[in-house]
């Protein structure tokens, strides 16, 4: 029955045709609102407060597929939400006799909380799936690339050497990061049920010896937290969605971000493993993964600033607060899944040039293990005089293996990557 024409990520490739996107689609939002309605018929019931009939028909005609987004969509706009057109439809849809057991003593918050809590739970345990991948993909890439030397770069220019394992050892520490972060909000996220201003006082109303035990009962059959309150106006649930969110966007995008730089035509030290074309010029293959996962990155604390701001909400129930969480979280879901999903596939087919990497060491002509070769000459020359004698020869540009001051020291880029095999041993043992 549904109408609405999908939303096809035509604007949006970062997240188009991801499993966030299907996770947070229209369709998938409202069989949340349905689920959220049906589990609170069944806790009802399982607290003795409604038959079970009515439990069982609340939940069957709980299926999105019955109802027209479409018109919910058009409806929602008298009540400025769309759980009122929805509550209408689905009684209308339980029948006269399970029909006032439908949404009772629930306010349109209650669901709506609740729904957006079931749709971030869904959309997270998929980015957790594909962080997953990028975090294998990664420690592989660590663990080949542990003694790989490279140029170390600092304000963009080369400062000393260092590995690829250890710079594959960050970028999966940081997504580490973000994981465990996520999977702590996901695992806390809680239902919503307080009534119109937060006291339970209408389940009481309707027969409840203790309408403190419904939320807990609410919140079994949803798999989700049971609420200390009820937090209409307590937005932590949604303050804590928006900072691991931005934050997982931040650590793909360092990774994104460096494989730009790294994979420039005049760099190209890596490469994606299937770089997108261009319309215009048929030699190029366009970072294309790290390009989208880059943009997320961008937009992803604009969004979560939108989130944070809607915590200083009114009253017992706010206006306008609420509602404008609703689109910039929905987005945020499926920006960082869009991004999660290509930083699999980033990680997974990235391909690494050692040869290229070795090659560039040698661009300064040595000037690149200048930090140590002032440690060996300071003992002999004294600080100053060794800053003056690499500062001309570095000021002449020539070859610093032809400089006679330094024909015994070891001037081999690869031999001075310090300690970054082991920092890259010690970053792999974190599960």
């Amino acid at each position: 029955m549904t109408s609405a024409v999908p939303d096809t990520g035509l604007l949006a490739p970062g997240w188009a045709g991801s499993p966030a996107a299907s996770a947070t689609s229209d369709t998938a939002y409202l069989q949340a609102l349905l689920d959220a309605e049906a589990a609170l018929t069944r806790a009802q019931a399982s607290l003795g407060l409604a038959p079970a009939d009515a439990a069982t028909a609340v939940t069957e005609a709980a299926d999105a597929g019955r109802y027209d987004l479409r018109s919910l969509g058009e409806r929602a706009r008298a009540g400025g939400n769309p759980v009122i057109p929805l509550v209408a439809d689905l009684t209308k849809a339980v029948g006269q006799e399970h029909g006032p057991y439908v949404h009772r003593g629930a306010t349109s918050q209650d669901i709506m909380d609740t729904a957006t809590m079931l749709v971030a739970a869904r959309a997270l345990n998929l980015i957790l799936a594909d962080l997953a991948r990028s975090e294998r993909a990664l420690a592989r890439l660590a663990a080949e690339h542990r003694e790989t030397a490279m140029p170390g770069r600092t304000l963009t220019q080369h400062a000393v050497p260092t590995t690829f394992g250890l710079k594959a050892a960050g970028w999966r520490s940081l997504l580490l990061d973000a994981r465990d972060r996520v999977a702590a909000v996901r695992d806390a996220l809680p239902a919503q049920l307080g009534g119109a201003a937060g006291t339970l006082a209408a389940f009481g109303a309707y027969g409840a010896s203790d309408p403190t035990a419904l939320p807990e009962a609410y919140a079994g059959e949803l798999g989700l937290q049971a609420p200390q309150l009820p937090w209409h106006t307590l937005r932590t649930p949604v303050a804590d969605l928006a900072g691991c969110l931005a934050m997982t966007a931040g650590a793909l995008g360092k990774t994104a971000v460096d494989v730009l730089t790294l994979s420039r035509t005049e760099i190209a030290e890596v490469t994606e493993g299937s770089g997108g074309a261009s319309s215009a010029m048929p030699h190029k293959a366009n970072p294309v993964r790290s390009t989208l996962i880059a943009a997320a990155a961008r937009r992803a604390p604009q969004l979560a600033a939108a989130l944070y701001a809607s915590m200083a909400a009114e009253d017992e129930r706010p206006a306008g607060a609420w509602h404008a969480e609703w689109e910039p979280l929905r987005e945020l879901l499926r920006l960082v899944g869009g991004a999660a999903r290509d930083a699999a596939e980033l990680t997974e087919g990235l391909r690494v040039h050692p040869d290229v990497m070795r090659e560039h060491l040698g661009l300064t002509h040595g000037l690149i293990v200048s930090e140590r070769l002032s440690a060996e000459l300071t003992p002999v020359l004294g600080r100053a005089r060794a800053k003056e004698l690499l500062t001309r020869l570095a000021a002449e540009g020539r070859p610093l293996a032809r400089a006679p001051e330094l024909k015994d020291l070891d001037l081999d880029p690869a031999h001075y990557t310090g300690s970054a095999p082991t920092l890259t041993d010690r970053a792999l043992e974190r599960r």
